[in-house]
């Protein structure tokens, strides 16, 4: 019987589809709960690629095991498709970006069906939906409340042609990476998010959840804590400048300050004529506009900087007046926007000493020659000198020591800093939620009445973004001008929308509950499925969507909305798809894999175990054609040995017995600890087994089992024709005996004069003298001793017995 894959697909799809097999139930105390998450994709033109399908099918794979061990399992699915691309093709195709959407979105669904994914398809979440947005615009209407949403002026990077602003990753080089136009730094009104009020929690919360290592390092170091003193220093034009320092003990050695070019000193001076040099520093600061963020803090790059002729700083610790640069290595959205420079202990600051000429002065002692490199140990190996009251002690007993005499003299304080900025909340384009916001002269920014929520995207004539790079939204004047809430009179709405990040900040609870119209899900829902068990994605999301997630959900939580402080128990991550022979997939290169090919050409079943066979699922792999083809016919074996062999009896047969033990324990291990491969491999062992002893209606049975959640149709049909009563994927998980998972007997081949003629099984414990007689019993081996003698024996213990007649 030929094993055709494409009606026997389809059929089970079909027959899951319309049981509804894979549906959730809330509140189904019966069971245990496993809710396992993957992120949900953005619906692009392109359509799935084989990068979605690792992670896809490694959770399906977790999540079927999981119901045969007796879980009530949520396994959603859902689509973030708000963004940019949608926008930009609806610009160019002159498509409303809703129909682009939709049509993606049944793409997708299409594709994600036909792998045979068991998602429960009534939970699906469309962030672009209204009645999904009104909950995202409700979260920021509540963040707005509680004063951890804000509107500040700031600078931006500027596109000039695309009209946008960019983020510091996406200008390269002074130009756009998308264009190539010039990248201008201007000034814009921009909501932000406080993320910065939750940094401290962001970090301490890693300690709670089984995260892997990676990804808690990752958030930690974006995060950034760092922990020192703020230090009061004097301008000799009277004003106060406040710098930061992790390194409060090396004060006496700070020979110079620099101050970021936008820092508002600097203005202030040029503007009040305090500055001599006035059109050498405009100058500077015109460059250092049109670098983003990246370029200005390159580790490696050429230090740059304009000393202020008419302004000194005092050190406050010894009352020395020091020159004071502007550089654009210091940013103004970071920290003061100040810092003290202590050439002798700092890389940077003596790099910047020798070529600026500033005096360098040795105040930690234990290094080389400070004027030919710096001395940059923190830990006990340095003791200060040059540094009065400090000298003779070390590092770590200086710093309590100096921090305590700045908080006395009134001059300084012990202070925890974090890298970490608050969220840029504004998006200056259509396609994406309305900011439910209002503007009144008299009254200040208002809410939208939560009653009117959700505040729908008016429809408008071109999504162009307009010259002055405001939101095309603001020429909508009928959807813009609006009355205030507050007190009647003329307002106007806010006319950016909200960033892609802003939908997948909490989808996973909208999943709990996706059809409740009174509140963003239930609280029984969220007591039940919270916190999510099993969240698994990508490396590069781990510093964006999964911090902006859990901020999101903290404060949630702290409002009363969620009932856990973390979002997710446990996060796992994935390693990429490469092309053949290792190279990223592109269109460029022409070796981008599309999944209905290969469904088409071998089945969605073939898909699925090749994508969990090839390779260590935590590490890029690259894509073999000849892989795919191998686990075609290891599907194709499985077919043959169930449909042109006999099998009989429900118990495992002896022969079989102790390796289907140790292949359900070995399969187990390793579908929990995500090593997907190793665990088809111990499957295609098991059947070479079944070929060469045999196998029972039992021991298929458990192949069937076991082998289900990789290739679920395939075993389906084999369990419906075979007549074991139900679906495998609904029947409890076989369960292995640890005492019989070691062998009690051991096959071992027979050669005769080098060549093998026979297959004998002994008991493991059998001696070099009992195994030589075995093989001599065994009848092809006695027929080829008679009328010979035994010259030589050799015994390989559990492989072969070689005999030597003559």
């Amino acid at each position: 019987m030929k094993y055709d894959f494409t009606a026997i697909e389809t059929k089970w799809q079909k027959k899951w589809q319309e049981e509804g097999t894979f549906a959730s139930k809330n509140g189904d105390t019966s069971k245990p709960k496993f809710y396992g998450l993957v992120e949900f994709p953005y619906p692009s033109g392109n359509g799935l690629h084989v990068g979605h399908a690792r992670p896809y099918t490694a959770m399906d794979v977790i999540a079927r095991k999981k119901r045969m061990d007796g879980y009530n399992v949520l396994f959603p699915m859902g689509y973030d498709a708000f963004g940019l691309p949608t926008e930009n093709f609806a610009i160019k195709n002159h498509i409303h970006p809703a129909k682009v959407t939709h049509d993606n979105i049944a793409n997708f669904t299409k594709q994600l069906q036909m792998l045979g994914y068991s998602f429960d398809w009534d939970r699906v979440v469309n962030t672009t939906d209204p009645s999904y947005y009104k909950w995202t615009q409700w979260i920021f209407l509540q963040l707005w409340k509680k004063g951890l949403a804000y509107k500040t002026t700031m600078p931006v990077n500027w596109c000039t042609s695309c009209k946008c602003v960019l983020a510091n990753e996406e200008v390269v080089d002074g130009v756009c990476e998308r264009c190539g136009s010039p990248v201008i730094r201007k000034e814009k009104s921009q909501w932000m998010l406080k993320i910065t009020a939750y940094a401290q929690r962001l970090i301490d919360d890693l300690d709670e959840v089984d995260f892997n290592d990676r990804v808690k390092t990752q958030q930690k170091n974006w995060i950034g804590r760092s922990t020192g003193a703020e230090v009061i220093f004097k301008a000799t034009t009277g004003e106060d400048i406040v710098v930061f320092t992790t390194r409060p003990d090396t004060l006496f050695g700070a020979t110079y300050m620099v101050l970021s070019p936008e820092h508002e000193l600097v203005k202030n001076w040029l503007t009040q004529g305090k500055l001599a040099n006035a059109d050498e520093i405009m100058a500077y600061q015109k460059v250092a506009a049109s670098k983003s963020d990246l370029e200005r803090t390159e580790l490696n790059k050429e230090k740059t900087g304009v000393r202020l002729d008419g302004v000194r700083g005092i050190n406050p610790v010894n009352g020395k007046e020091i020159p004071i640069f502007i550089s654009d290595y210091v940013l103004a959205t970071y920290g003061t926007g100040a810092i003290m420079a202590v050439p002798a202990h700092d890389d940077r600051d003596w790099e910047f000493a020798k070529k600026f000429g500033c005096e360098i002065i040795e105040v930690v002692a234990g290094g080389e020659n400070v004027q030919e490199a710096a001395f940059t140990a923190k830990d006990d190996t340095g003791v200060l000198v040059n540094s009065d009251f400090l000298n003779g002690l070390t590092v770590q007993e200086a710093i309590p020591a100096i921090t305590k005499w700045l908080e006395e003299k009134g001059i300084g304080k012990a202070k925890v800093n974090f890298k970490l900025r608050d969220w840029v909340f504004s998006r200056q384009r259509y396609w994406g939620e309305p900011i439910p916001m209002i503007y009144c002269e008299k009254c200040g920014w208002q809410p939208v009445p939560e009653d009117q929520l959700p505040l729908l995207l008016p429809e408008v004539d071109s999504y162009e973004p307009t010259d002055d790079g405001e939101s095309p939204i603001s020429k909508m004047t009928d959807w813009v001008n609006t009355t205030c809430p507050c007190c009647g009179g003329p307002a106007k709405r806010e006319t950016d929308t909200m960033p892609q990040w802003a939908g997948s900040s909490w989808y996973f609870l909208r999943y709990m509950d996706p059809h409740n119209d009174q509140a963003l899900a239930s609280k029984e829902a969220m007591e039940y499925w919270s916190p999510v068990d099993w969240y698994n994605g990508g490396m590069e999301h781990t510093t964006l969507h999964l911090l902006y997630s859990r901020f999101w959900h903290k404060f949630l939580y702290d409002i009363g909305v969620v009932p856990t402080k973390e979002p997710y128990k446990k996060r796992t991550s994935h390693g990429m798809i490469l092309g053949e022979g290792g190279e990223k997939m592109s269109k460029s290169r022409g070796n981008v894999i599309n999944p209905n090919d290969i469904v088409e050409a071998y089945g969605a079943d073939t898909m699925r175990t090749y994508i969990m066979f090839i390779g260590d699922f935590e590490k890029a792999a690259a894509w073999s054609d000849k892989g795919v083809e191998g686990c075609k016919r290891f599907l194709n074996r499985v077919w043959n040995l169930a449909t042109e062999r006999e099998h009989e009896g429900e118990a495992y047969s002896k022969a079989n017995e102790a390796a289907i033990h140790k292949a359900i324990k070995k399969v187990s291990d390793d579908i929990e600890a995500m090593k997907f491969n190793t665990a088809i491999a111990t499957l295609m062992s098991l059947v070479n087994d079944f070929y060469a002893n045999g196998a029972s209606r039992g021991d298929m049975k458990a192949l069937l089992l076991m082998l289900s959640p990789f290739a679920p149709h395939l075993c389906e049909e084999l369990w419906e024709m075979a007549g074991y009563g139900g679906q495998a994927g609904q029947h409890p998980w076989p369960e292995y005996d640890e005492s019989k998972t070691v062998a009690s007997t051991v096959q071992m081949a027979v050669q005769v004069s080098g060549k093998v003629k026979a297959n004998i099984v002994v008991p493991v414990e059998s001696t070099d003298e009992e195994i030589v007689a075995a093989a001599l019993a065994e009848p092809k081996i006695a027929k080829l001793a008679e009328g010979k003698t035994l010259v030589k024996t050799i015994v390989v213990r559990g492989k072969l017995v070689s005999l030597i007649l003559k």
